[in-house]
């Protein structure tokens, strides 16, 4: 789909890459839900021939993707993670990957424990340095990786500079942008290669779809060091057909039924991260306040050391947030088992208000001396803060923290 960058984002949410059905009118995607599609000839059909290849309920929504994202092309995964997967299978054993410090922690393990097996190498580092950046890049880096801001320390990178250096040394720039969905950043527009989303959060919106996205600007790539042995086989040249490529071949697909979902979703997206954002606002500026919460790391607040950095590359400051508790694990347990609005449990990004505890749920898989280096420490707590009403949620926080 070609980029439309004239309509506004809460039009392109309704409107952007969905057609009525051309059989019917349905106004509505429909649920493809067949596996194949006839063939008139072999190899002779109307664009679909399997599902896994491609499927008109999936395009519809990789299409729209894209014009969120003012990028080129879109693909779906069964995941976030599978998406991220995908980018680290364009690259070889050998090759050098610079990541941000404080990833999810799925991400982390992904990258430690499964990746370094197909023999890629990895640094972690905090981004916020652009000389501990230099001093990473080696002949053989191909991808800088991070989030912006992170999870869960909610850290802001400089999207544009980081970008700028890794094409500087030939390298891919990825962003996951799952905290700030596209209604609050864009980082293709800022120079990135990819952005990557867990689509399960923000955009689906209603913690009924694991789902995750690659969007794109297209690029000739360089021909891999190790190539194909079969020469009848023309190995893709641009960023986005390498990963069509791998989206077929690797098989980690979406269904029709979860794509359809997400297209509903999706046209809620620009009122829900409106209320998401303003509620967080108000709920970050109540806890840092609060006598019995240590600090709180929100980029709107203007304690927050990135305030300045965020509100040049975003457009709000999206609904998530941590903080820090004036108690030890026991007490942190204790303010986590009485709040009854936010719900326990992980994940983020949904309607409802979610809480959580990094260092135990959503982050064990990182080190425990990884965790304390970068700051996930036992009184930490990670909120998505829901669209329910704000004095509600503050409510409910307010009593919990009466328990501690």
């Amino acid at each position: 789909m070609s980029k439309d960058c004239n309509q506004s984002f809460e039009t392109k949410v309704i409107h952007a890459g969905v057609e009525p059905d051309p059989l019917t009118g349905a106004v509505m995607t429909p649920i493809y839900a067949s596996s194949t599609f006839a063939q008139s000839a072999p190899g002779v059909h109307k664009g679909y021939e399997y599902s896994r290849t491609d499927n008109p309920t999936r395009a519809a929504l990789q299409a729209q993707l894209a014009a969120l994202e003012n990028g080129d092309k879109a693909l779906c995964f069964a995941s976030g993670l599978a998406s991220t997967d995908a980018v680290l299978n364009l690259f070889q054993a050998g090759d050098h990957v610079i990541a941000g410090d404080d990833l999810y922690g799925g991400t982390y393990r992904l990258f430690e424990k499964v990746a370094t097996f197909r023999g890629l190498q990895f640094d972690f580092i905090d981004m916020r340095s652009e000389e501990l950046l230099r001093s990473k890049i080696r002949p053989e880096t191909k991808l800088v990786w991070f989030e912006t801001p992170t999870n869960p320390m909610l850290n802001v990178y400089d999207i544009k500079k980081i970008a700028g250096i890794a094409h500087e040394a030939g390298a891919l720039c990825a962003v996951d942008n799952t905290f700030m969905s596209p209604f609050f950043q864009n980082p293709l527009d800022l120079g990135a290669d990819i952005v990557m989303h867990s689509m399960t959060k923000y955009i689906n919106g209603h913690s009924d779809v694991v789902m995750g996205c690659l969007v794109m600007n297209d690029r000739e790539l360089k021909p891999p060091r190790k190539t194909w042995t079969d020469p009848t086989f023309q190995a893709p040249k641009t960023l986005y057909d390498r990963l069509k490529f791998l989206q077929n071949a690797v098989g980690a697909q979406t269904s029709p039924f979860d794509s359809f979902l997400v297209l509903r979703g999706i046209k809620t997206l620009a009122v829900r991260m409106e209320r998401h954002g303003q509620n967080a606002l108000k709920v970050a500026q109540f806890l840092e306040q609060h006598p019995k919460v240590e600090r709180v790391l929100y980029p709107g607040l203007e304690s927050h050391p990135g305030h300045s950095l965020a509100s040049s590359q975003m457009r709000g400051f999206g609904g998530m947030m941590t903080f820090f508790l004036k108690a030890d694990l026991e007490k942190t347990r204790t303010f986590l088992s009485t709040v009854k609005l936010f719900t326990l449990a992980e994940s983020l990004g949904g309607v409802e208000s979610l809480i959580e505890h990094p260092a135990i749920m959503t982050h064990a898989s990182v080190p425990p001396e990884i965790r304390k280096q970068i700051g996930i420490l036992d009184n930490l707590v990670r909120v998505s803060v829901g669209i329910e009403n704000a004095d509600d949620l503050i409510a409910d926080l307010a009593f919990a923290l009466s328990k501690v």
